[in-house]
């Protein structure tokens, strides 16, 4: 047996949920090119063909999105739960142990058949539609709660996007801020087995109920190397500090071999596709604003520029977390709060792995490549 660090290339899974090619710097979603989705389409929609796999009529997503709305509320003992938590706690945290508890107040595990696969459709569809709705109410309560204030309520009037804003900021949310915050989560609802949906198929595949998977995919995205890159890109772009200084940074910084955040991935050699689509959406925001957005954009800008010439050779370009940072804050949102809102997002992604892995389940026990003592005898304490 040959062991390969962290799995790289090796294939846990079959899927039909979402393909990728790095070399040409293509995603989709069921076969749909993300590029089309985030142009077109909106997160209710590209959550509807993450799990059930074609682009909804009408009345199918018109009867998706209305569910979504209708459970958008959670129970109050959620909220008292909120309210004991140290408000200095990382949002993700939070919502990990907020995910966790929902189990308790929507129940149907028993549902789970014990043959590894669960027939029980009607509790499957339940569950993901009580989840995602859940999501984005969560992570705005957790923002108000912190900071001593009641939640605000979720309204039914507003699609998904606009809700989750109104939730935020409690104002009227703008039209075209919700709509680049409805394509920032379509961008990033589903990437195919990346840590945090191995571990959401891995917990799925015990038959753990769903609130439980999401919950540890959500502590997978946590951590620093997976989730978060875009909260370092902003601290990043604030220690350069003027887009004249980015040229001499940028040599230091790879002189001394550290990491700059928001460029490389694992599979593209392209620049991420998701990352044009979000400079785009830049671009737009800050054509609506006459011509204003943070002086942090012109650093990132210059950034780019630079890196081309030092990076691009190498196969190392920017990816989604180089410019999702800038977005969220130009929305309003809390640096600490980026990766809960990714989480908001992938969650349609989650479950539709989950979905797919009971549909034909088997119960993950790799194996391992040992490299410890041989067989040897034991001493008694005495003799040691």
């Amino acid at each position: 047996m040959e062991y390969v660090p962290g799995l790289q290339g090796i294939p846990a899974t079959q899927s039909k949920i979402s393909f990728l090619d790095g070399q040409q710097g293509i995603l989709t979603y069921r076969g749909y090119p993300i590029v089309e989705l985030a142009k077109h389409s909106t997160f209710e929609e590209a959550a509807w063909v993450l799990i059930n796999g074609e682009l909804p009529n009408a009345e199918q997503l018109a009867c998706f999105d209305a569910e979504l709305r209708a459970n958008r509320r959670v129970k109050y003992n959620v909220r008292d739960i909120m309210k004991i938590l140290p408000i200095d706690g990382h949002p993700m945290e939070a919502l990990q142990t907020c995910v966790a508890s929902l189990g308790m107040f929507y129940p149907g595990q028993e549902r789970m058949t014990a043959n590894g696969i669960s027939a029980d459709s009607e509790f499957v569809e339940q569950m993901i539609v009580k989840i995602l709705a859940s999501m984005a109410t969560l992570v705005a309560m957790w923002e108000h709660i912190r900071r001593g204030d009641d939640p605000v309520q979720p309204r039914t009037d507003l699609t998904y996007a606009e809700n989750f804003l109104y939730m935020m900021n409690e104002r009227e949310p703008d039209p075209v801020e919700s709509r680049i915050m409805d394509a920032c989560l379509v961008l990033h609802a589903e990437h195919t087995i990346n840590a945090s949906t191995f571990a959401a198929l891995v917990c799925g595949s015990t038959l753990a109920p769903p609130n439980l998977v999401v919950a540890s995919a959500i502590g997978t995205l946590a951590g620093p190397l997976h989730g978060g890159a875009n909260q370092r890109v902003l601290n990043m772009l604030d220690e350069i500090g003027s887009v004249e200084k980015v040229s001499d940074w940028l040599d230091q910084r790879l002189a001394s071999k550290q990491v700059v955040w928001g460029f490389g991935h694992r599979e593209y050699k392209v620049k991420d596709p998701r990352a044009d689509i979000l400079q785009g959406l830049l671009e737009d925001l800050r054509v609506h604003r006459k011509g204003y957005l943070s002086p942090l954009y012109d650093i990132a800008c210059e950034l780019e520029r630079c890196a081309e010439q030092r990076l691009a050779p190498k196969g190392i370009y920017p990816n989604v977390d180089f410019y999702s940072g800038l977005l969220y804050e130009a929305l309003g949102i809390p640096r600490d709060q980026f990766t809960p809102i990714f989480a908001i997002s992938r969650t349609a992604g989650w479950l539709a792995h989950w979905k797919e892995q009971i549909s034909h389940n088997r119960i993950f026990r790799p194996t391992q490549v040992y490299d410890g003592a041989p067989v040897r005898a034991y001493s008694p304490m005495a003799a040691r």
